[in-house]
């Protein structure tokens, strides 16, 4: 099974594109070498990146420059790289850099092929009747006041919907809310906020099968970047309430919570409570988690996934469908929001460079990847700090979290940026892992009954 839970194709496939990959980078490696010798071939190099930081510098000053300078400075960056031939001419070199460079982009091409899940993108869609009573909560002090800023409350009101705006925090409030929205007749329900709120009205949503408007006027909205839509737009997400198609998605649960993105454990759970971290996320994680895992002195987890039982790691990450292999802070995109599985990350590291190495991908033990439909953390302390997409808060233990598979109804306008299937961040440490040099054989993230366990 692939992250997002469906065939890849061979896997067999995938091992050799991997292997073919490491060999190219190894013979582009060698090449130089074995023609020229060691210290030609660092010669060599050495040339290559002087030719290119002339020119980079060169076009600096041309676009920035003025008069002679300017000039003077284009020719320069057209001489550098014609200067770098010259020399690999003379020493009869020329050749092997340019197979050598052959060579890399091959390795390049067969590792992207690798690397490449067969991805579905976004779940399907089907045409749904256009909703007769919206009801929409709004949040006017989310992502810095988009609500007012976009102006959400007179659109959505024109287009029908009744609209409910927040004056605080208030969870049960948003809960009560929507359930007498739904007891009054209201047959979609929608939120303007952060995917806390997304949550919170979602959880009602799906408990009474009625489809879900994501308005994105949260910071960051990392729910409504996987379902496609402008988050730099969030009026258009309005669009959905004439001209709408539904998507089922799944939706995670913690201890009966519902969670649309992640739920965090340990050291992930600190970061979640800084409060830098609702503005920055993205920074604030890469900045405060190396140190973290390396002074955590917080509670001693373990993480129960189907048959396997990791110990003592520092920090977990459950995600409603897993992130990309590659992202093991959760902060970017997951393959699939309908493929049926949490998925499942554990660090455990003795020292900061450990840290930065695994966020790198530099290195890969410490780390375990799962898929699972069901996982329990539990610790000795009756209750621990966890961050529910992105809330901080305190659950009892052992705290279980579950799938639910394809259990919300979603409302999303038919024309939307859409889940752009990227090509995968060039990890060569799950190269190798996938070409089984690595001693454990492919490594992906695994059923909760044979979970990998990398290093």
């Amino acid at each position: 099974m692939t992250p997002a839970g469906r065939p890849a194709g061979g896997d067999g496939a995938r091992r050799w594109w991997a292997r073919f990959a490491l060999v190219a980078a190894c013979c582009a490696a060698a090449l130089p070498v074995v023609v020229a010798g060691l210290v030609a071939a660092v010669a060599v190099l050495l040339v290559a990146i002087g030719g290119l930081v002339v020119a980079v510098a060169a076009s600096y000053l041309f676009l920035t420059g003025r008069g002679p300078v300017r000039w003077f400075a284009a020719a320069v960056a057209v001489l550098s790289p014609i200067v770098v031939v010259v020399v690999y001419v003379r020493e009869h070199l020329l050749w092997a850099v340019v197979v050598a460079a052959g060579l890399y982009i091959v390795a390049l091409a067969c590792g992207r092929r690798a690397l490449t899940d067969a991805r579905p993108g976004e779940p399907s869609e089907h045409a749904a009747a256009a909703p007769r009573k919206p009801f929409i909560v709004m949040n006017p002090h989310s992502g810095g006041g988009k609500v007012e800023r976009f102006d959400l409350k007179r659109r959505a009101e024109e287009l029908g919907a009744e609209v409910a705006l927040l004056e605080g925090p208030g969870e049960v409030d948003v809960v009560a809310l929507a359930r007498e929205a739904v007891e009054r007749g209201a047959d979609l329900l929608g939120v303007a906020g952060g995917d806390g709120t997304q949550a919170l009205v979602a959880a009602v949503a799906a408990e009474h099968d009625v489809p879900f408007l994501v308005i994105c006027a949260g910071t960051r909205n990392h729910f409504a970047l996987d379902l496609g839509l402008d988050r730099e737009n969030p009026a258009s997400c309005l669009d959905a309430l004439r001209d709408g198609v539904e998507l089922r998605v799944d939706i995670g649960s913690l201890n009966g919570r519902t969670f649309v993105n992640n739920a965090s454990f340990g050291v992930y759970a600190e970061v979640v409570q800084s409060p830098a971290y609702r503005n920055d996320k993205t920074r604030t994680v890469l900045r405060m988690l190396p140190d973290l895992l390396e002074g955590h002195r917080g509670e001693r987890l373990v993480v129960r996934v189907g048959g396997v039982t990791v110990e003592g790691p520092q920090a977990v990450l459950v995600s409603n469908g897993p992130y990309r292999t590659n992202d093991l802070a959760g902060l970017g995109r997951r393959s699939s929001l309908d493929g049926g599985n949490l998925g499942v990350v554990t660090l455990s590291v003795d020292s900061t460079r450990q840290a930065v190495a695994l966020l790198n991908r530099a290195r890969q033990r410490g780390l375990t990847q799962h898929l699972a439909v069901e996982v329990v953390v539990d610790a000795a302390s009756e209750a621990i700090p966890v961050g529910v997409d992105g809330e901080s808060l305190t659950v009892r233990t052992p705290v279980h979290c579950t799938i639910e598979p394809r259990a919300l109804r979603v409302r999303v306008p038919r024309h939307r940026p859409g889940v752009r299937t990227s090509k995968p961040a060039f990890d060569w440490v799950r190269l190798r892992a996938l070409a089984g040099l690595s001693g454990h054989g492919p490594r992906r993230p695994k059923e909760s009954t044979a979970a990998d366990n990398v290093g």
